[in-house]
Formats: C-alpha cells, structure tokens, sequence
C-alpha cells in the first residue's frame, strides 16, 4: 500500500468519526430540546402565569436554583402536596420555607 492510499484511507476514516460525532451532538441536541419542551409544558399545568413569571425571573437571576425549584415544584406536584396550579402567592411561601431551609445549613467553624 502506497503512503497516498494510506493516506486517503485515514482521511476517510477521520471524516467518517467526525460525522458519526455530529450526529451524536445533534442527536443530544435534540433530546435536550425536547426534555426542556416538555418540562415547559409541565410548567404551564402546574404553575399559573403570574408564578411561571417569577420562576422565570429566578432563573435569570440563580439559573442553579431556579432548576432546582423546577424539580421540587414537579415532586410537590406528583406527590399531590400542593393544590394545582401552584399561585404566586404559593410560590413566593415556597420559596422562603427553601430560603430558611438553607439558612440553616451555614456551616460555622469555631476556633478554640
């Protein structure tokens, strides 16, 4: 075998890895798309547009905690916890049983 064919047949085999990986990321793409379009429409079921507005603004703001108030509303939810859909007045006591939650686990060091 030549170094040309070689050559070649590295060539075509690198091309044929690149696009195997381009169709895995457009293939995650997808599926991420559309476990978001999902959790979306949840959103709209479980929560009402006042409520949905400030989950929005907690996103932009604390993206870490707005996904994480996300699965806690979904876990309410199925567990029949909370009356559907969930008011903003709802959401904002919600939000600070969460607040006062975290508040108790500072952790203090003392010297001695």
């Amino acid at each position: 075998m030549s170094k040309d064919e070689e050559l070649e047949r590295l060539k075509a085999q690198r091309i044929a890895e690149l696009q195997a990986r381009q169709q895995q990321g457009a293939e995650q793409q997808r599926a991420t798309a559309e476990a978001e379009a999902q959790k979306q429409a949840l959103m709209r079921k479980l929560l009402t547009p006042e409520a949905r507005q400030r989950l929005t603004n907690i996103k932009m703001v604390r993206p870490e905690f707005g996904q994480q108030l996300e699965l806690e509303l979904v876990q309410l939810a199925q567990t029949g916890r909370v009356p559907l859909p969930i008011t903003d007045d709802q959401l904002k006591r919600l939000l600070l049983q969460i607040e006062g939650q975290q508040k108790k686990r500072d952790i203090s060091i003392r010297r001695v």
